[in-house]
């Protein structure tokens, strides 16, 4: 019915938008700072379809052309082998673009580009190759494949992209799980956390961003790998961190050429996108040709609103956040319905560069709606096609200073330049020297890490990490840094360390108990992650430090419980022998509740018994609570598929005669049977669970994980709600009630008064609202919802994550939280 309302009204009054030329479209440009300006670097026909950029150690622009997507309306051809990767000379040096060599072309949806040691990387639809120019005229000659499962699905905008050289020299990817990284003349590829959708970018520090089409900003709170240390533990914080609920945009024309344009709430009344649909290609900001207030902030494209948005990046400790610069503007607008903007970068001159498609339809074929199928032929934006445009913005203050070309940079002048103010040539000096396997510059990278800038001193670190030439006692030096970043890359980088002397262990040991309650957050947090190589006396009395001081902070039990692999019931005898741990605090009992998964996921008999012990020690009255959150957390380990039960010698007497015990953990005995095996048990004579066999159980499980991570501070571990914070989950027909609820209230929040059970619950009882969980995966938000609905003796269907995708569609625009008035008046067909 949308569909046909949205078609009526607005199909037949929207007019034909021809395209520009690139000096009309440069008029159509509205910066939100007057001391800016933009500037056309390349047009067609010199780019077509481009998508993403580089430049190389001569400043050379190298433009990835995907001219197969969306030729038509139909998408005819898309995997016809026409894309193609270009570089770009500016011969005369006035920052345009003269000339075009095609380097390599016959790919199919080519999509991103880097520049390695001896020649390109490039990313085609499925397949990663290498390819290499051997004679000098910028036409690759040779073309070897690196890995045929790169890209995935195929899929433009569900596929791998990036490859993005991050600060300790791996090659990052957005919408992968990959990294990439040559080693003794082979391509090794890694796995690594799940990041992004399009496009991947590092700050100052190495920490990764990236975003999806309706969240705008994600980061990584924590180095690459570090939380996975752990086999017996998954975590689910640290990685893929959303830094901001803001989603409004602020278009300055129409948006009706956008799919979901007949939803109710995606277009105002002017037929202007009201939120991100299609956020891609995000920038940190690490240039040196703006002013110094731009510095670390974030630029976010929006293709389908023509714009980009800018963000300011706050940090506390290692915690961060973002917020838009702008109150109802955006950095860059256009009033052009063809202006792109797809990715952006930075330049050797410290500009920010804008990949701008220059195309009518951006929406792949798939997705293709008959709304937007009639808007778009009828306002003729699908053709013409293969335009294209690079622009440039800088300041206008004119800088007279051309970028230097690093082709033929000696080892003094590329260490020098690691402290340059520009990120991109502090990134590039590090890259070659690493590729040149540059020796010499030993001695002058450790003299940099001694007594140069911070920023110096960072990058000189992970050069001589790139080389192999890292000296154990330098990062001894090096962690005692004043700059905590420097500081905890080379604990990283000393911990990586094969071999490792124990006198180097010792030293790094006394530094953690002399250093710890003094540093920075930052510090202390890799403390922890490396404290798996001291005694456990040391690594167990931080660990303990660290999650008081950050109790309230979910990534805390993460970096603990990544440091104990194989320490884990060492670790949970040890803190429940100390003074504090019989006090009931909830932060206590999720992180027993981890242990005890984690424990359990281990399939140790010693593990199991010492368990049990404790479970019937802790069942007194005042115990109870820790019993509890070791019963939980055996009940939601998640062992690896076809794993083995437990063998046990007999049945555990903890599983006989507690009728005496409450209900609750009478439950969560039975459920913890499944992991379990011992002479006579059968299935028949497994009792029920408190889970239904319906409910998939590792859905389960990480609805249980999440929840503890972002519900349990206000709604309590058990669900029963907390005074001057929640209501209760438990027994609430909001829970159990509607699936597009539920899923409506976990996407943008509730505010209260709400009615819960039959009791009404209002400020001051309760927080003002709920927080929205936007920022999450849908398989996420549909696992939160399955747990609470299955769970302190609440029954109800599982929440599939299809379902809050098309809640997450069809409530496009909302931007408050629900009142429950408001939730009482909307129904949905949930089929659709």
């Amino acid at each position: 019915m949308f569909t046909a309302i949205a078609l009526l009204f607005i199909g037949c009054n929207e007019q034909p938008s021809p395209p520009l030329s690139p000096e009309e479209a440069l008029a159509s440009f509205v910066l939100a700072e007057e001391d800016l300006e933009i500037q056309l670097v390349a047009s067609e026909p010199m780019v077509q379809d481009p998508v993403a950029i580089t430049f190389d150690e001569a400043g050379r622009l190298w433009v990835v052309e995907m001219l197969g997507f969306m030729a038509d309306i139909d998408g005819t051809g898309e995997l016809d082998p026409v894309g193609r990767v270009s570089v770009l000379f500016d011969d005369d040096m006035d920052g345009k673009m003269d000339r075009s060599t095609v380097f390599l072309d016959s790919l199919v949806l080519p999509r991103a580009v880097a520049i390695v040691k001896g020649g390109v990387l490039i990313s085609e639809n499925i397949p990663l190759w290498y390819a290499e120019d051997t004679d000098g005229d910028f036409v690759a000659d040779k073309k070897v494949l690196i890995d045929s499962t790169y890209g995935g699905s195929g899929m433009p905008e569900h596929s791998a992209n990036g490859l993005w050289r991050g600060m300790d020299n791996w090659l990052y990817n957005a919408k992968s799980s990959y990294r990439y990284k040559e080693i003794d003349g082979k391509w090794k590829k890694d796995s690594t956390e799940f990041r992004g959708q399009w496009g991947i970018v590092h700050d100052n520090a190495g920490r990764l961003f990236y975003n999806y089409n309706w969240s705008q900003l994600h980061a990584d709170l924590v180095p690459p790998n570090a939380l996975l240390a752990n086999k017996n533990h998954t975590p689910s914080s640290g990685i893929d961190h959303g830094l901001t609920l803001e989603r409004e945009i602020y278009p300055i024309r129409s948006n009706t050429a956008v799919n979901r344009g007949y939803v109710p709430g995606t277009l105002d009344a002017k037929g202007r996108l009201l939120e991100f649909a299609s956020a891609c290609g995000p920038l940190i900001y690490r240039g040196d040709a703006l002013p110094q207030s731009y510095d670390g902030d974030a630029f976010i494209c929006e293709p389908t609103a023509n714009l980009i948005k800018r963000n300011k990046i706050s940090s506390d400790g290692f915690m961060l956040a973002a917020e838009g610069r702008y109150k109802n503007r955006e950095f860059l607008a256009s009033t052009d319905e063809r202006f792109r903007p797809i990715s952006a970068a930075s330049g050797p001159d410290g500009a920010i560069y804008v990949v701008d498609m220059y195309k009518g339809i951006i929406q792949h074929g798939p997705y293709m709606t008959p709304y937007l199928r009639k808007i778009t032929l009828d306002r003729k934006l699908d053709q013409p096609i293969h335009m294209g445009r690079i622009w440039r913005i800088t300041s206008k203050k004119e800088n007279k200073q051309q970028p230097a070309n690093l082709s033929g940079a000696d080892t003094k002048t590329l260490v020098h330049l690691l402290e340059h103010p520009n990120g991109w040539t502090r990134d590039m000096a590090q890259r070659l020297l690493v590729d040149k396997a540059d020796t010499l510059s030993i001695p002058e990278l450790n003299e940099m890490v001694t007594s140069g800038s911070e920023l110096g001193k960072l990058h000189a670190l992970w050069t001589l990490e790139g080389l192999g030439a890292v000296d154990a006692e330098l990062c001894l030096k090096a962690m005692k840094a004043n700059d905590p970043f420097v500081a905890q890359t080379a604990v990283r980088i000393l911990m990586q360390m094969k071999n490792q002397d124990v006198d180097v262990i010792a030293q790094f040991e006394e530094f953690i108990q002399e250093e710890f309650n003094k540093a920075h957050p930052v510090l202390q947090m890799q403390m922890v992650m490396a404290s798996n190589t001291v005694s456990a006396e040391v690594a167990f009395e931080v660990a303990e430090r660290f999650l008081d001081i950050y109790k309230d902070l979910p990534l805390s039990r993460d970096v603990v419980m990544s440091s104990l692999a194989d320490r884990e019931l060492q670790m949970l005898g040890a803190i429940l022998s100390h003074e504090g741990w019989e006090d009931r605090e909830q932060y206590k009992e999720i992180f027993l509740e981890m242990l005890a998964t984690a424990i359990t996921n281990g399939g140790s008999v010693e593990g199991a018994k010492a368990m049990f012990t404790l479970l019937e020690s802790n069942s007194g009255q005042s115990e109870l609570w820790i019993a509890t959150a070791i019963a939980q957390g055996i009940a939601n380990a998640k062992r690896p598929e076809n794993t083995p039960s437990i063998e046990l010698e007999a049945e555990p007497d903890i599983f006989k005669g507690h009728e005496h015990l409450p209900a609750e953990i009478v439950l969560l005995f039975k459920d913890m049977q499944r992991h379990y095996s011992w002479p006579g048990k059968t299935d028949s004579t497994l009792p029920d669970s408190e889970i239904s066999n319906k409910i998939n159980r590792e859905v389960y499980a990480l609805g249980r994980q999440q929840y503890l991570n972002l519900c349990a501070n206000c709604h309590a571990t058990n669900g029963e709600g907390m005074k001057r914070f929640a209501p209760p989950l438990k027994n609430s027909s909001w829970v159990t009630g509607d699936q597009y609820k539920l899923a409506m209230i976990l996407l943008h929040g509730m505010e209260g008064p709400v009615t819960v059970d039959g009791k009404l619950y209002d400020i001051p009882d309760i927080l003002p609202s709920m927080p929205s969980f936007t920022t999450l995966q849908n398989n996420d938000i549909a696992a939160i919802a399955t747990y609470i609905r299955n769970s302190w003796g609440n029954s109800a269907p599982e929440i599939g994550a299809g379902t809050i995708g098309r809640i997450r569609f069809r409530t496009q625009g909302k931007i408050t939280p629900w009142k429950a008035t408001e939730l009482d008046t909307v129904i949905f067909d949930e089929k659709l």
